[in-house]
């Protein structure tokens, strides 16, 4: 059985910083990517970053430099450090398992819902100016 749980998440000033963090039961990081998206009021799931099997990462544009994807396999765990935080950052960020070249990136709509993979259910970050 596969169970995602987040934490984390809070309110935080402009220019802070937080950790997110995803532990994943039932999940072989030799066998998947690790994900973390997220999604504001009004607009559609995005693709914040990811981490696959080989270690190899990726960032939206929006938050390259600020982001940092990482995972311990031991305590099988994947953490998004978040720096230099913005009010756009505002949004319920969301942590997901998929096979290899199965991760959505585009037309995601709504997280949590999507098929072939595995979602928690996501924890509030909320950016103040």
């Amino acid at each position: 059985e596969v169970q995602l749980v987040e934490s984390g998440g809070t309110s935080v000033q402009a220019g802070g910083s937080l950790r997110l963090s995803c532990t994943a039961s039932g999940v072989n990081f030799d066998e998947v990517e690790m994900a973390w998206y997220r999604q504001a009021p009004g607009n559609e799931c995005e693709l914040v970053s990811s981490i696959d099997n080989d270690g190899n990462t990726y960032y939206t544009d929006s938050v390259k430099g600020r982001f940092t994807i990482s995972q311990d396999n031991a305590k099988n765990t994947v953490y998004l450090q978040m720096n230099s935080l913005k009010p756009e950052d505002t949004a319920v960020y969301y942590c997901a398992s998929y096979l290899p070249l199965r991760l959505p990136v585009d037309g995601l709509g709504t997280c949590g819902g999507l098929p072939g993979g595995y979602w928690g259910q996501g924890t509030q970050v909320t950016v103040s100016s």
